[in-house]
């Protein structure tokens, strides 16, 4: 089993900046990948990075590249979601999860991740 919980969400302004973390545990194996994913109200989820915890190669969503960042500290198991010139259309709730299948690509679809943390609101005001 693993555990995966946020933190670091909150209200900021447009144009902003919020860091979400993920501290993982449990049974994490450094041949997994982990991914941030968000789901707006009346939306689906949605894929936003993807990481891996053994070479930190990483993969974004065109919606948010060059805009946010991941990373991970190993020797926390915590993955990081920097994010700077928030817009209000980044209101939602922040997701991480774990890929325990990850075989040296990195995935987008939710239906590959198979542990979830419980969430974390961001709201970004105009």
């Amino acid at each position: 089993q693993v555990q995966l919980v946020e933190s670091g969400g909150g209200l900021v302004q447009a144009g902003g900046s919020l860091r979400l973390s993920c501290a993982a545990s449990g049974r994490i194996f450094s041949s997994d990948a982990m991914g941030w994913f968000r789901q707006a109200p009346g939306k689906e989820r949605e894929f936003i990075a993807a990481i891996s915890w053994s070479i930190g190669n990483t993969y974004y969503a065109d919606s948010v590249k060059g805009r946010f960042t991941i990373s991970r500290d190993n020797a926390k198991n915590t993955v990081y979601l920097q994010m700077n010139s928030l817009k209000p259309e980044d209101t939602a709730v922040y997701y991480c999860a774990a890929d325990r299948l990850y075989r040296g690509y990195l995935r987008r679809s939710e239906y590959d991740y198979n542990y979830w943390g419980q969430g974390t609101q961001v709201t970004v005001s105009s």
